[in-house]
């Protein structure tokens, strides 16, 4: 009960700032930008003009896998940037006014306040990037080649996966400091890490979150699910957790003002 009345809270406020409905038509627009410039690329070209006379433009038309994965990329860079600011003040702002020790005085367990901003902002983005990637999908099919959408919708799946970690990062990061720019700086900064640790120890380091993005190409050419992704999952799962009673503890032992 006390749970739900601090997630309802914190939803009310999202919808009250536009939140539910700005954030989706973002990450829409970012998984229509890269089918319409593809395919309409030529025309485009056409049009900027400065081709010599009597030039043919053939560009030739990529897979639909292909394309599908540049709107993820689009996610991966831009989605992650928009994620990140929607919820870099959600604890630390509060901390700095003065309204979290208003709240948790009531009293309302810390890990209550944390788990309920966490749900609410995974909601969010789930849903955009959930969004962003049908909208995608229908394009792509619609311009190129049809993906069966069961391959999409295990891809959105996983993906979420990945989203839902960025937002514990940023939920944990929260906790740590009150600025809400420092917050954002120590949450990109730590994805930047993560990431590069990815690419470069990727033999030996298959698990690392961030190379979910990577192993969903495969599943959105065949269907099939490979299994560095299934172990991959596994770990992002047992470190949102963690991450989330980190984030819990932390808030408790530090001073709130």
């Amino acid at each position: 009960m006390q749970w739900l009345t601090v997630f309802n809270r914190e939803s009310l406020e999202s919808w009250r700032n536009f939140k539910w409905i700005w954030v989706p038509l973002v990450f829409i627009l970012l998984g229509l930008m890269d089918p319409l410039t593809t395919y309409y690329m030529p025309q485009i070209l056409d049009a900027v003009g400065g081709l010599p006379e009597g030039a043919v433009i053939d560009i030739p038309s990529p897979p639909a896998a292909e394309v599908l994965m540049m709107s993820i990329g689009q996610f991966n860079m831009l989605g992650i940037a928009i994620i990140v600011l929607i919820s870099m003040g959600t604890i630390a702002g509060e901390r700095k006014s003065g309204v979290a020790e208003l709240i948790l005085v009531k009293p309302i367990r810390y890990f209550t306040y944390v788990t309920a901003k966490w749900m609410n902002y995974s909601l969010i983005c789930v849903t955009a990037v959930s969004a962003g990637m049908f909208f995608s999908w229908y394009y792509v099919s619609l311009l190129f080649e049809r993906i069966p959408f069961s391959h999409v919708l295990t891809a959105a799946a996983f993906y979420s996966l990945w989203v839902i970690f960025i937002v514990t990062v940023n939920i944990l990061m929260n906790t740590l400091v009150k600025v809400p720019g420092v917050v954002a700086f120590l949450t990109i900064a730590f994805l930047i890490v993560l990431q590069i640790i990815g690419q470069i120890f990727q033999h030996a380091a298959n698990w690392v979150p961030s190379l979910i993005t990577s192993y969903i190409s495969e599943v959105l050419t065949t269907g099939q699910v490979p299994k560095e992704l299934w172990g991959t999952s596994l770990v992002t799962v047992g470190l949102i957790i963690t991450l989330l009673i980190m984030a819990g503890y932390t808030l408790k032992n530090k001073e709130v003002v």
